[in-house]
C-alpha cells in the first residue's frame, strides 16, 4: 500500500505547492500578520482542499462538470471573491499602518477561496479519476484523497507562510510594503486569468 499511495502524495505535494491564488494568500498573510495570525487562514484552505478533493471522489465534482451553468456561476463568485482579497492585499501597508487588511483572512475565506475555484475542482475531479483504484470504493476514496489533500496543503501553505516571514524581514521601509503588496495582489488578481482561458 504505501509504494501505491507514493503517487498520489507526490501528486498533491506538487499541485499544493505550486503558485497560484492560495498560496499567494498564504504569502500575503504571513508578511502582512505573521504565521500564528495567519493559521485560521491556512486552517480553511486546507480544509477546504480536504472537502473539495473528498466531494470529488464522491461524484460532486461530475454535477460541476455536467452544468455549465454552475461552473459559470463559481467562476464568476470565485473570481470575484479573489479580486476582492487581491485589491485588499494590493491597498495594504506595513502591519503597523492601518490599512485595508486590517485583519488576516479568517478560516471560512480560505474555505471558500477554495470551494469557489474551479482550477481546484478540476485538480480534484483529476486526482479522483486518476487514483480511484487506490479504494475499494467512493467512501474510501473521499476518505484517502481527503486526508492526502488536507495534509499536504497544510505543509505546502505553512511553508508559503513562512517565506512570506522572511520576506517581512526583508522590508524595512514603507514603500518595499507597498511595493510587495502590490505585486502580491496582482498575482493572487492574475491567478484568475487561467481559469478564463480554459475551453
Amino acid at each position: 500500500m504505501p509504494d501505491s499511495i507514493f503517487p498520489l502524495v507526490l501528486f498533491a505535494l506538487i499541485s499544493t505547492l505550486s503558485p497560484g491564488g492560495a498560496t499567494t494568500l498564504a504569502t500575503a498573510s504571513g508578511a502582512q500578520f505573521g504565521f500564528r495570525r495567519s493559521v485560521p487562514l491556512l486552517a480553511g484552505i486546507a480544509v477546504g482542499l480536504a472537502v473539495l478533493a473528498a466531494a470529488s471522489a464522491v461524484g460532486l465534482a461530475s454535477l460541476l462538470l455536467a452544468a455549465p451553468s454552475l461552473q459559470l456561476v463559481m467562476k464568476l463568485a470565485g473570481s470575484a471573491y479573489l479580486v476582492w482579497l487581491a485589491w485588499k492585499i494590493g491597498r495594504s501597508g506595513p502591519p503597523v499602518a492601518k490599512s485595508a487588511l486590517a485583519v488576516p483572512t479568517r478560516f471560512w475565506g480560505g474555505a471558500c477561496l477554495l470551494l469557489l475555484n474551479p482550477k481546484g475542482w478540476a485538480m480534484a475531479l483529476g486526482a479522483a479519476a486518476s487514483f480511484a483504484m487506490l479504494a475499494s470504493g467512493p467512501l474510501h476514496l473521499a476518505l484517502l484523497l481527503g486526508a492526502t489533500f488536507g495534509l499536504a496543503a497544510s505543509a505546502s501553505l505553512s511553508l508559503w507562510c513562512a517565506a512570506g516571514l522572511v520576506l517581512a524581514r526583508l522590508l524595512t521601509r514603507p514603500w518595499h510594503w507597498r511595493l510587495v503588496n502590490g505585486v502580491l495582489g496582482l498575482l493572487l488578481a492574475a491567478s484568475i486569468i487561467p481559469l478564463w482561458l480554459e475551453a
